[in-house]
């Protein structure tokens, strides 16, 4: 029976520690489950999008029209002329005022000096400036993720040691309780040590209370069920996700990227534009404007032809639009100055408290020694009657109390080291 139960225990133990959830896999079900993830595909979609329609500049552009107009006066013979066909027996009638026209006119660029191309450039380099910044969003979580994680993993040390510290008191309220049916010790001492157990097991409510509150967000954080965690490596695994720049240099360099692609932009609004065109209308008055004058009837009219445009309107302030992307691109340079300074200042006091740390948990051992040693020879003298309980229990939670220490030392060097990892 004993072999089986302890078989099970063992099961137990094995499927739990498996079912725990690392530090790396709640990262990445945290990047996976927030919603935010979402806009990536967004934003690749829009980009896509617009640069498909900048590629139809390409396309005939066609436009329909139609119109009716009523004008003041026309186009007509002069006086002395009309006399002269009617005495020829011709009429002629002249322009009406009342004039119409449906038409279709088409044209089509077949020499834009890059503007299509360079407006492609730009819109893809907002893209990648956009996908960008989501990252940098995106990187935020993992700062997130630590601080539920390795609070959640100091509240599951809390709860260890208080279950340490229940076991020291149960043990030592079982001895007294012998002693006080002997005689040899006091009912108070009895009740003293069996009242600190239960405050002891009081706090492990409240702590557990803690844990399961803390589970639960970073849980729905991840998407994920938290039933217990492991704790991470001193010397975090570098995978080829945290290798290269930090995402806030990366937007850096695309918002440059941009300013270079809008430079170029400036460029192709300066080059002249060469395209064909077609007109086509069915109306009155038509182009044989003499044969209108005499038939006022509708017609059928067409114009084809080539058009070459050259505005030079972009001269006028390409000196301030290329000084105003000029002041653009040193402002970024003087963004990353500044992100790295921060940066490298965070690194060092990362690195300055990781330092403290080790230094702190070196001193914990030997006072979780020295500690270890006084609560032991207390539990001595509280046998032999020298000191009363009160004594012992101070001793036990000063114990306790170093060992606390020391997890909280532990955890915070931990999270000092993953913080350091993220920093980097």
């Amino acid at each position: 029976m004993r072999r089986t139960l302890l078989s099970l225990s063992l099961v137990v133990c094995h499927l739990t520690v498996s079912m725990a959830q690392t530090l790396d896999e709640c990262q990445q079900a945290a990047q996976r489950n927030y919603p935010l993830i979402r806009q990536m595909d967004l934003i690749r979609q829009t980009t896509d999008l617009t640069v498909e329609n900048i590629q139809k500049g390409w396309l005939p552009q066609v436009s329909a029209t139609a119109q009716a107009t009523w004008q003041s006066d026309v186009t007509a013979f002069p006086d002395e002329l009309q006399g002269v066909y009617q005495q020829m027996g011709i009429n002629m009638k002249g322009l009406r005022k009342d004039q119409y026209r449906i038409g279709v006119d088409v044209q089509q660029t077949i020499y834009d000096g890059g503007a299509i191309k360079s407006q492609k450039a730009v819109a893809r380099q907002q893209g990648a400036v956009d996908a960008a910044q989501h990252e940098v969003s995106m990187y935020q979580i993992r700062k997130r993720v630590n601080e539920m994680y390795f609070a959640l993993l100091l509240l599951d040390e809390q709860i260890r040691l208080n279950g340490d510290r229940q076991t020291l008191l149960e043990g030592n309220e079982r001895k007294l309780a012998s002693m006080f049916k002997r005689g040899t010790a006091a009912e108070s001492d009895y009740l003293g040590v069996k009242a600190e157990r239960l405050n002891a097991a009081q706090q492990l409510a409240s702590l557990q209370a803690q844990r399961q509150t803390v589970a639960r967000m970073l849980g729905v954080f991840c998407g994920l069920e938290i039933t217990a965690i492991n704790k991470p490596a001193a010397t975090p695994a570098q995978s080829a996700a945290h290798e290269g720049l930090r995402p806030e240099l990366r937007l850096i360099d695309a918002q440059k990227g941009l300013a270079d692609a809008r430079e170029k932009a400036l460029d192709a609004a300066l080059l002249p534009r060469v395209g064909v065109f077609a007109q086509g209308f069915y109306g009155y008055p038509g182009l044989n404007m003499f044969d209108d004058m005499m038939n006022r009837r509708w017609s059928l009219n067409a114009i084809v032809g080539a058009r070459l445009s050259w505005n030079i309107g972009a001269l006028y302030t390409r000196k301030n639009d290329q000084a105003k992307l000029r002041a653009q691109r040193s402002a970024f340079d003087v963004q990353r100055e500044v992100f790295l300074f921060n940066n490298n200042l965070e690194q060092i006091q990362q690195s300055e408290n990781i330092s403290r740390y080790r230094q702190l948990m070196t001193d914990d051992e030997e006072i979780i020694r020295l500690r270890q040693q006084v609560r032991k020879a207390a539990e001595s003298k509280l046998a032999h009657g020298i000191i009363d309980t009160n004594d012992l229990v101070r001793e036990i939670n000063a114990e306790n109390a170093a060992r606390v220490q020391q997890s909280v030392h532990e955890i915070d060097m931990l999270k000092e080291i993953y913080d350091l990892q993220y920093t980097k």
